[in-house]
């Protein structure tokens, strides 16, 4: 997994981790935040994404990774 502590705000980042469990639910529920790294403190981690900023604790956090920059739009053909 990525070390969160070498981030920088601005870096396009994303995070898997747990949703809050569900106690008819054997598994945890995970879920993606894509975006642009905020900010990185000791319990949790900040990322813009598309639906705004998503606060998670770092205790979620399964996995982490830097990703490329999202590709260039395409012009329409039509």
């Amino acid at each position: 997994m990525l070390d969160l502590d070498q981030l920088q705000s601005g870096d396009r980042i994303v995070v898997r981790y747990r949703l809050a469990a569900d106690l008819d639910s054997s598994s945890p529920e995970l879920s993606d935040a894509l975006g642009e790294l905020q900010q990185v403190t000791a319990q949790s981690v900040s990322i813009a994404t598309r639906r705004g900023v998503i606060v998670v604790p770092r205790k979620d956090i399964t996995h982490a990774k830097r990703v490329p920059p999202p590709p260039a739009r395409r012009r329409s053909t039509r």
